[in-house]
C-alpha cells in the first residue's frame, strides 16, 4: 500500500491542478466530469483520505452520516461552503476548507458584466442583431439605463464585494453597502454604510448581491424587499441563487418596478429557471463567475495547499470547520 495519501478530485480540474495533484498524491480523477451523486460520494469515501470537491457535490447530514471514517479532509474548490453541512462534518472529525481571495477579481468582473449588460439591454440587442431583426434606428431605439454616477448598493462587503465596489467607482458610482459589521474606514474607501438592509434598498438604483447563502439569507430578496428598491432599479446576483425568490423577481420585472436583472446563479443548478427565458430584460450566465484560466488554476492550487498543510500535520490556512 502506498504511503502517499489518496485524494479524489470529484470534477475535471485544470491541467496544472491535476498535474500537481498527481505529483504529490495517489489521485482518483473524474475524466468524464459528471457530478457524483450521494451514493457515489459515500462509496468513494471508503477509498480516499481526502476529497477535493466543487459546489456541485453536496455533503448534507444524510451523506456525511453514511460516509466512511477514512476521509479526513474536504478541501473545497470554492469559496462558498453552503453545500457542506459543517456541523455534521465537524462532528465526524472531518476538516473542511475553502478557497478565499483567489476568485474575487474574476467574480467582480462577471458582476460588472451583468450590471452593464442588464442596464444596456444586451440580451435584446444581441438577439436583434443575430436574428436579422435590426432594421431601423431612431433616438428612442434601445434606450437603457446609464450606469455612470448612479448609486449602487452592495449586500455583503467581503472580498468580492470590496472588489466590486472598486470596479463601480471606476464608473463614478456612489457606493452604498450593508454588511454584518461595518468595515474599518480604510476598507470603506468612501462607501456609505447602512445598518439595515431596508435602508440600503431604498437608495440602490443598482443592487449587487455578494453575501453567502445561509439560513438567514435564503430568500433574502423576496417580493417585500424587491418593492423597496427604487422604480427602475436593476438587480445583480453573482453569489448564490438561494438569495433570491425567483418568482418574486420575475413578477417585479414583469410589473416594470425593476428594469432588469443580471444573474450568474440560480436556485436550480445546472439548468437555471426556464420561466426566465421569456424575459429579455434578464441577462443570464451559467454560474461562471470564477471561470478564468488564472482563477481556476489558483483555486485548484489553493485547495491543494490546504491538503498539503493538513497532511504535514499543520493547520490548513483556509479552514472553515
Amino acid at each position: 500500500m502506498s504511503a502517499r495519501p489518496t485524494i479524489w478530485l470529484t470534477r475535471k480540474l485544470t491541467d496544472a491542478t491535476e498535474k500537481r495533484a498527481k505529483r504529490d498524491y495517489e489521485v482518483i480523477f473524474n475524466p468524464g466530469d459528471v457530478a457524483p451523486d450521494a451514493d457515489e460520494i459515500v462509496a468513494m469515501s471508503g477509498r480516499v483520505d481526502a476529497i477535493l470537491p466543487c459546489h456541485s457535490e453536496r455533503f448534507g447530514a444524510d451523506v456525511v452520516g453514511r460516509m466512511a471514517d477514512r476521509v479526513r479532509i474536504i478541501a473545497n474548490h470554492s469559496v462558498g461552503v453552503d453545500h457542506c453541512d459543517l456541523a455534521a462534518l465537524a462532528a465526524k472529525g472531518v476538516v473542511v476548507t475553502n478557497t478565499p481571495d483567489v476568485l474575487s477579481d474574476a467574480t467582480a468582473e462577471i458582476a460588472m458584466l451583468l450590471l452593464l449588460g442588464a442596464a444596456r439591454r444586451a440580451v435584446e440587442g444581441d438577439h436583434m442583431v443575430r436574428t436579422g431583426e435590426w432594421s431601423f434606428w431612431s433616438p428612442s431605439f434601445m434606450v437603457g439605463t446609464q450606469v455612470t454616477r448612479k448609486r449602487v448598493g452592495i449586500v455583503g462587503m467581503g472580498r468580492v464585494g470590496q472588489v466590486m465596489a472598486a470596479r463601480c467607482r471606476g464608473f463614478a458610482m456612489q457606493v452604498h453597502y450593508h454588511n454584518r459589521a461595518r468595515l474599518e474606514p480604510g476598507l470603506e474607501n468612501g462607501a456609505i454604510y447602512h445598518e439595515s438592509l431596508e435602508s440600503l434598498l431604498a437608495v440602490s438604483e443598482f443592487l449587487s448581491l455578494h453575501c453567502p447563502a445561509t439560513a438567514e439569507t435564503t430568500g433574502l430578496m423576496n417580493a417585500a424587499r424587491l418593492a423597496l428598491l427604487p422604480e427602475g432599479a436593476i438587480l445583480v446576483n453573482t453569489a448564490r441563487g438561494a438569495l433570491v425568490v425567483e418568482d418574486d423577481l420575475i413578477a417585479a420585472l414583469g410589473s416594470g418596478h425593476l428594469a432588469a436583472a443580471g444573474l450568474d446563479c440560480f436556485r436550480t443548478e445546472p439548468g437555471g429557471n426556464p420561466k426566465m427565458a421569456a424575459h429579455r430584460n434578464i441577462f443570464m450566465l451559467p454560474h461562471i463567475g470564477s471561470a478564468t484560466r488564472e482563477t481556476r488554476d489558483a483555486m485548484g492550487f489553493r485547495a491543494l495547499d490546504n491538503i498539503d498543510a493538513f497532511f504535514r500535520g499543520e493547520e490548513p490556512g483556509d479552514r472553515v470547520a
